[in-house]
């Protein structure tokens, strides 16, 4: 390998880092919000029932929004990088998510200052607003979920890897569909219940009834998401294979077929 295709790996390899890293900590910090998918796109909530006890609806969290980036993101350092580049990209983005949590947790036990509360005392209606509540409500969170997501983070990443190498055996170069999608559904499997059972049953009062009927629910979104994004895959293989060229490409894949060191 030359200076040249040495410069576009390891360039590949920050880039693609570089929006796994991003998105997973945004998805963090901004999973706060709850948002309905249905009203969102204009349609009544589906007010399905599990067990004859809970009634649901699409209520996620906003960082589902750009969750599957990440998806597609890891699959396709998976893809050129190998098992070790993405154990070493989940761990890195792990420990990041937390330092995240430590500094949001200092912050918000700053004291505030009196004219920050006062010039923010109202919102434009007129209606009294205590802006320093609002901040900490909106950035804190709990123990429970940030060791659920942490967790579920980690489980869901390594099963993802251990599963897409799999397929690879099988499938070999051909069917990158087929390898993609399958380890992302069953990765965000066990993802959609472990964050769950963490926070809200092991740290929480949830019952497991409760615990297995909104995983459900989660677990229906990412896997249609998961589905509809494939062709991304395709769209992103093209243009990493035009970048680094047929050469560097077929190397850097068979490297990573075969858990060499990715770079």
């Amino acid at each position: 390998m030359n200076k040249s295709q040495s410069s576009r790996k390891t360039n590949l390899f920050i880039i693609l880092g570089s929006i796994f890293l991003t998105n997973a900590i945004l998805a963090e910090i901004i999973g706060v919000k709850i948002f309905s998918a249905e009203k969102t796109l204009g349609f009544d909530p589906v007010n399905w029932t599990f067990f004859g006890e809970y009634l649901l609806d699409f209520n996620l969290t906003a960082g589902a929004v750009i969750w599957p980036v990440v998806f597609i993101t890891t699959d396709i350092i998976n893809e050129y990088f190998g098992k070790k580049g993405v154990k070493k990209m989940s761990f890195l983005t792990a420990g990041l998510i937390a330092y995240a949590f430590i500094i949001i947790s200092v912050v918000t036990a700053l004291t505030p200052a009196d004219f920050w509360l006062d010039v923010n005392a109202t919102t434009p209606d007129g209606e009294s607003f205590n802006i320093s509540y609002a901040f900490n409500t909106i950035f804190r969170q709990g123990m429970g979920i940030i060791i659920g997501s942490l967790t579920a983070f980690l489980i869901g990443q390594l099963i993802d890897v251990y599963v897409f190498q799999k397929l690879r055996a099988v499938t070999g170069e051909g069917k990158i569909w087929l390898r993609a999608t399958g380890s992302t559904l069953v990765s965000q499997f066990i993802d959609s219940f472990v964050v769950l059972g963490i926070a809200f049953y092991i740290f929480g009062n949830w019952s497991i009834t409760q615990i297995i009927a909104v995983g459900v629910m989660n677990y229906i979104y990412k896997m249609t998401v998961a589905i509809a994004l494939t062709p991304l895959l395709y769209v992103a293989h093209g243009i990493i294979d035009k970048y680094l060229g047929k050469e560097l490409a077929e190397e850097m894949i068979e490297e990573a077929s075969e858990n060499k060191a990715f770079l």
